[in-house]
Parts: C-alpha cells; sequence; structure tokens
C-alpha cells in the first residue's frame, strides 16, 4: 500500500514533480559544475599564471650575505658571484621536477654596439634542448618569458646571431638581417624584440656569446625558473629548520613555492632560491577568490533550489490534505504521513540529483574547454556526494511543508479546509 501511494502521488500531480524535479537539477547541475571546476582549476589557474611569467629566481649564495664591519657595507657593487650552468640540468633531478615548466639562466654583459659605446648584452637560453640522466627536455626563454615577442627570427641557441631589443634597434636605426658590430665582431640580427621592461634597451644571446664576451665559460649570473606550485598555507610559511622530520616531510613533499625553492638550493651548489614574491602572492590570491566566487554562486543555486522544491512542496502537498486527512482517520500516525512525504522527496531527490550530476558534469567540460582550453577532470567520489547534498537540499526545502502536512486535523482537511 505505502509504495502504491508513493507511486499514485507521481502519476498524479506530475506538474508538481516536475518542478519540483527541475529545480532539484538545476541547482544540483550548477553545484556539481562549480565543486568540479574549484577542485580541478588548481593546476589550470597556476598554468595560466605561469604565463605572467617565472616565480622563482636563483642567485649565487653570495649575493645572500651581508658583509658589514662598523657599520660599512663591504659586500663588492660587482656582479662577482656565478652560478655553474652544468648544473643547471640538475634542476630536472628534483622531486618536484615535473612541476618545473621551464627555467632560464641570465648573464648581463656590458658591450659596445656600433656607435654606442656602452650597452647591456643579455646572454640566455631561447629553446636550449637539454639531457639530464635519460630524461631529454628543452627549456629556455620561449617558455619562461611567453609575452615577448620577435619581429623576425628567434636566434639559435648554437649561433652568434642576436636579438635588438625595438628602442635599441630604433636608435640604431637597424632591423632583422642586418648586422651589428659587438666588442669589435660582426653579428647578424635575427629579430627585433618588444618585452616592455629593460631587454627593450638591450641586446639579447645566446648565453655562449655573453660567457664568450666576459671570458667566463659556465658562468651564469642567475635562473628564473617557472614551476607549477600550490598557495600557501599556515604549513607553507613555516620554517623548515624548526619542523621535526614528520613535519618536514610533508612540507617537503609539497609543491609549495618555498619547498621548491629549498630543492633547488639543493640541487644547484652555492646557490640561493626565493620566490618572486609578486607573482607567487597574485597566484595565491586569484586562486581562492575565483574559489570563493565558485562557493558563493553554488550557495545561490542551492538556496534557489531549496526555496523552489519548498514552493512546489508546499502547493502539492495542500492539494492532498484530504489525502491525509482521510489516512489520518483511517489511524495513520504523523510518523506514517511524515515517512510517505520523505520518501517521495528522496526518490525527487536521487532522480534529480542524477540528472542534474549529468547535466554539472558536461557544463564543467565546457568550461574547462571555453576557458582553460583543457579538459576539467570529475572525481567519481564527487557523485555520492552530489546525491547527498540533493538530499539535502530536497528534506530543507520540504521540511516545512511536511511538517504542516503531519498537523492536519483530520475533520477539517476532511472538509477541505486548509
Amino acid at each position: 500500500m505505502f509504495v502504491r501511494l508513493v507511486y499514485e502521488s507521481f502519476r498524479r500531480q506530475k506538474r508538481r514533480k516536475l518542478l519540483a524535479g527541475v529545480a532539484i537539477t538545476l541547482g544540483v547541475g550548477v553545484a556539481t559544475a562549480m565543486i568540479a571546476v574549484a577542485t580541478d582549476i588548481g593546476d589550470k589557474i597556476s598554468r595560466e599564471l605561469r604565463s605572467y611569467g617565472a616565480n622563482l629566481v636563483v642567485t649565487p649564495q653570495e649575493d645572500t650575505l651581508d658583509l658589514q664591519i662598523g657599520g660599512v657595507d663591504l659586500k663588492p657593487p660587482s656582479d662577482g658571484a656565478y652560478l655553474n650552468e652544468a648544473d643547471l640540468p640538475k634542476i630536472k633531478g628534483t622531486f618536484w621536477r615535473h612541476n618545473i615548466v621551464g627555467f632560464s639562466p641570465m648573464l648581463p654583459v656590458n658591450v659596445s654596439a656600433g656607435s654606442v659605446q656602452s650597452v647591456g648584452l643579455l646572454g640566455t637560453y631561447f629553446s636550449k634542448a637539454l639531457r639530464f640522466g635519460t630524461d631529454d627536455f628543452t627549456t629556455g626563454v620561449r617558455i619562461t618569458h611567453p609575452w615577448w615577442k620577435v619581429q623576425g627570427e628567434w636566434p639559435k641557441d648554437d649561433s652568434s646571431d642576436v636579438l635588438l631589443g625595438e628602442r635599441l634597434a630604433s636608435r640604431l636605426n637597424l632591423k632583422a638581417g642586418d648586422h651589428l658590430e659587438i666588442s669589435g665582431q660582426n653579428h647578424a640580427i635575427a629579430g627585433v624584440l618588444s618585452t616592455g621592461g629593460s631587454e627593450d634597451e638591450q641586446i639579447v644571446a645566446p648565453l655562449s656569446l655573453a660567457q664568450q664576451i666576459l671570458g667566463r665559460p659556465d658562468a651564469v649570473r642567475r635562473i628564473y625558473v617557472s614551476a607549477l606550485t600550490k598557495p600557501e598555507d599556515a604549513l607553507a610559511r613555516r620554517d623548515p629548520k624548526s619542523m621535526n622530520p614528520e613535519l618536514f616531510d610533508r612540507w617537503y613533499c609539497s609543491p609549495y613555492v618555498q619547498s621548491i625553492a629549498y630543492q633547488l638550493q639543493e640541487a644547484i651548489p652555492h646557490s640561493h632560491a626565493e620566490q618572486i614574491r609578486q607573482v607567487a602572492q597574485n597566484e595565491g590570491a586569484v586562486l581562492a577568490r575565483i574559489k570563493g566566487l565558485m562557493l558563493l554562486i553554488t550557495f545561490a543555486a542551492l538556496l534557489a533550489s531549496a526555496l523552489a522544491v519548498s514552493a512546489a512542496m508546499a502547493t502539492a502537498i495542500f492539494e492532498r490534505r484530504a489525502e491525509v486527512g482521510l489516512m489520518k482517520a483511517l489511524g495513520a500516525g504523523s510518523a506514517s504521513v511524515a515517512a510517505l512525504f520523505f520518501t517521495e522527496a528522496v526518490l525527487l531527490a536521487l532522480m534529480g540529483g542524477v540528472v542534474g550530476f549529468v547535466a554539472g558534469a558536461l557544463l564543467a567540460r565546457e568550461i574547462g574547454r571555453s576557458i582553460f582550453s583543457s579538459q576539467i577532470t570529475i572525481d567519481p567520489v564527487l557523485f555520492p556526494i552530489i546525491l547527498a547534498i540533493a538530499v539535502v537540499v530536497t528534506f530543507a526545502g520540504s521540511a516545512a511543508a511536511i511538517r504542516r502536512a503531519v498537523k492536519f486535523d483530520p475533520v477539517y482537511a476532511l472538509k477541505g479546509e486548509g
């Protein structure tokens, strides 16, 4: 009899049940999409922000030494300390090597160029093929500095061709394909570089050329590293020296920018690595705000769904007050009446939850494709969570109406009075 009552309820009130089901489906669908995107958005946001530059810089350890005697700073003002280029492939040997998107060594020197007696020349990798162990990889400014634009061609890393900053090219009245005498040697200008930064006033050349001009083979002044990282939390800001072994292992095995910097220092002898704080902090702030916005949208969608379910269920139960009065007149208790309506609510929640989950998964994939140009991964564990949310929302929307139904006086209910 109980099953038949539930069946007849769905058969006779198709419109009311459909409205409640649609409300649940919409709310759950939006919640599914937002939760799926929020749980899979970390790496994608991090990759997007990597297009704004490196988030770590590695410099010689001597640069961090504070040499003061009697209040007088004895630290040399010149760039006298260097890293060894031969150590660079070791970056891909760190624990978080797969999170290292790329790195670019830099070596600035002063040269004469044409009619200009002193101009900056920056040696770097453009798209350098390297090997660590059995792994081959390519790195350079074309990966870590994607906003650099070149009119002409990029130089080869094993050539003597150079890029000319656009402001310097304009001052010297040179263009791609021309030649320029640099420190007494003739070099082809492969392209004109535009960065919006100090490089527009400089010559950018292969690292080997800068090392040759400086007379320091294998010398590197600093290394810019672009890495996928996890936003800072309380553990990330802890000093690793103050941690016990268990806590240190947890910190070391988390992709915090601080832990990756620590591993870079381990990989490159006599080096100091630190985050470029503006980029790293902006990444965490942007991610937190986007997740906060998604949480707000999810809450609003579920609240609207609960209100719609409440209105639909209240109307449906009011229309069935005679049925409730008859059940009570025949001896049904408040618990039996409540069980009937809660069973209907659970069935509605499950049906709306399943449809909403499928719709939300499709919406999440579309968001991933259109915004991040990649696919959002739907974790299977999200399905039972979404069904639970659907049940809670439906119960929250139905509770007031069901409570009123169990309090119906059978006398007035059978007379058609509320």
